[in-house]
């Protein structure tokens, strides 16, 4: 049975009762306004017209909705038209036939009838032409056609083919039709969105622009321990009260909703909550986006999703704690192997035949790559739980960078690769632009941990010498007023597309020739955006099969006079520390 959405049937029955309230005031009138009498008489607008439209708007008025929940709005509608088209039929007969206006009103009607299916509109069709029939034969049986007839009865049939393919694009099939029934009989897309946002285990926040809560479901009720009524048109920041994971403060500028506001972008961060009666301090992962009008990109307020994730984050800290302690407790006995292998390797402490020497080489290369694997996975461990030693500092990045790539020139040259370090444009080290032309380096400050940013570029140089069999690798740095740029280019082999999405994951490794007969972790990348994150920077790969890869990190720039103010509270804590 073919049916439409039920909002085009309510709107359907909506008209049909306006129509036939009208023709009850206008026959009202007739009747009772002299003037009017001779109009009612040419119009039919008779006691029996008034009849069938009382009927149809009692009809519409009290007895719509309940014959819509027991048989559906379908046939519920579809009965409602039927009185419409009874008091249109009569008006048609008794004003002309098909010389009569009322067949504009039969026209429009057979038109919206497209809603109802093509065997409605066959069925239609199908009365008006024996109608036709039996109106215009007289009692000996003579025929009365004439083409005014045969033209008004060509039109209606095709305004009923119009009909079907106008409304087709709108049918929906009974199954889904039942299907929506049984999820709730619901009426339209808003009382939908509301029993989605009620029924769903997260915590919804909603607010205005000024911050003032406009929704709040049961999820996040439970969450920030406030009931929904007391909560309606508070301040967020009154119901919603988080601090860092480690339950330390966070300032007011770092208050999410005040971010996505100041920012008007859609914000995501883990934070700890505290409920309204401080007992309950879940950690959630809180994603805030905002709420667009349709018309444009005017924001009208924010919606929050909040999460708890202290299961979750319990899990990970047990899986660290494990993983850091199997490995801090197996690096020592395999240190232990290292070293003793590396003394029999010694020709002064001992004397082995090539073959031993052999054998104890691959064991001494298989340890150092267990004590290497141990010891990433120390770091992974420190890395997601937050106990990765990191002391930043205010650092000269063309300095620093052009002095780790002065350190794996060796490397480079080892494998026959040639290494280019570049810095703005320039030769770092020549201090020259691609003319030749003296120029001066550009100073780009980024407070970071110098150790760890070595560790990330060592980590990106390694691999690109792993994977270059031949060509040139190139480390670089550039930047604009509010990022610093690094970036390790290779000529190696390069990587698929669908791998570069998770390349940076904990244990991802892409699956190729290359990486079988290569050996790694699976960790170092993870650990470079782990890094990376701690100075809220971003890693990622641009990268083409064939043509090689380039590895960029973008870390937030400071100034020359933030850098010289860091520089000098450093020197003061130093000097305090040794007093």
């Amino acid at each position: 049975m073919q049916q439409v959405n039920e909002r085009f049937y309510i709107l359907y029955i909506k008209i049909a009762t306006i129509v036939a309230a009208l023709l009850m005031v206008l026959c009202i009138a007739g009747q009772a306004i002299p003037g009017m009498r001779g109009v009612a008489t040419r119009w039919d607008l008779s006691y029996t017209t008034f009849g069938i439209a009382l009927v149809q708007v009692l009809y519409g008025v009290f007895l719509y909705k309940r014959q819509a929940v027991k048989i559906g709005y379908w046939a519920a509608t579809l009965l409602g038209v039927m009185l419409l088209s009874v008091n249109i039929v009569n008006l048609v007969h008794t004003t002309g036939m098909f010389h009569s206006w009322y067949l504009i009103a039969w026209g429009i009607t057979l038109l919206l009838s497209g809603l109802f299916g093509s065997f409605t509109i066959i069925g239609g069709s199908f009365l008006v032409t024996i109608y036709f029939i039996l109106v215009s034969t007289d009692a000996l049986g003579k025929a009365s056609y004439s083409p005014h007839n045969i033209i008004a009865l060509s039109s209606l049939y095709l305004i009923g083919v119009i009909s079907y393919f106008a409304s087709k694009p709108f049918y929906v099939d009974r199954e889904s039709n039942q299907i929506a029934q049984l999820t709730g009989q619901l009426r339209n897309n808003q009382q939908r969105a509301e029993v989605l946002i009620q029924s769903v285990s997260d915590g919804i926040i909603m607010t205005d622009t000024k911050g003032k809560i406009s929704l709040l479901n049961p999820a996040a009720a439970v969450l920030t321990g406030w009931s929904v009524q007391e909560a309606m048109d508070l301040d967020v920041q009154l119901v919603a009260k988080f601090t860092y994971e480690d339950g330390k403060d966070l300032p007011s500028s770092e208050y999410p909703f005040t971010k996505a506001l100041a920012d008007k972008t859609a914000k995501e961060s883990t934070l700890r909550l505290t409920s309204r009666d401080g007992k309950s301090n879940p950690i959630v992962s809180l994603a805030i986006s905002p709420i667009l009008t349709g018309k444009g990109d005017e924001i009208v307020g924010f919606v929050a999703v909040l999460r708890d994730v202290s299961s979750a984050r319990e899990e990970e800290h047990r899986r660290a704690d494990f993983i850091s302690t199997a490995s801090h407790e197996m690096r020592t006995p395999v240190a232990a192997i290292e070293g003793y292998l590396a003394l029999a390797l010694n020709d002064k402490v001992a004397r082995i035949d090539n073959k031993a020497r052999d054998y104890l080489t691959k064991a001494h290369e298989s340890t150092q790559h267990l004590g290497t694997l141990f010891q990433d996975l120390l770091t992974s461990a420190k890395a997601e739980d937050g106990r990765l030693v990191n002391h930043p500092l205010a650092v000269d990045m063309g300095e620093f960078t052009q002095k780790v790539a002065d350190g794996l020139q060796f490397s480079a040259e080892k494998k026959g690769l040639l290494l280019d370090f570049v810095i703005g444009g320039m030769n770092g080290a020549s201090g020259e632009n691609s003319a030749g032309t003296k120029v001066i380096r550009p100073l780009y400050f980024a407070y970071v941990d110098p150790d760890r940013m070595r560790e990330v570029i060592t980590n990106l140089f390694d691999n690109a010498i792993k994977y270059t069999p031949a060509g040139k690798i190139t480390v670089g740095l550039t930047g604009n007023e509010g990022v610093v740029q690094i970036f390790v280019r290779d000529t190696g082999g390069g990587i698929p597309a669908e791998d570069i999405s998770h390349l940076f994951q904990k244990f991802y490794r892409v699956d190729n020739t290359a990486t079988r007969t290569i050996g790694g972790t699976g960790l170092g990348l993870f650990i470079c955006r782990k890094i990376v994150e701690l100075y809220n920077g971003r890693i990622w790969v641009e990268s083409e099969v064939g043509k090689g890869s380039t590895f960029y990190i973008n870390l937030p720039r400071i100034s020359a006079q933030e850098a010289t103010k860091l520089k000098a509270d450093e020197a003061q804590a130093a000097h305090a520390g040794l007093t």
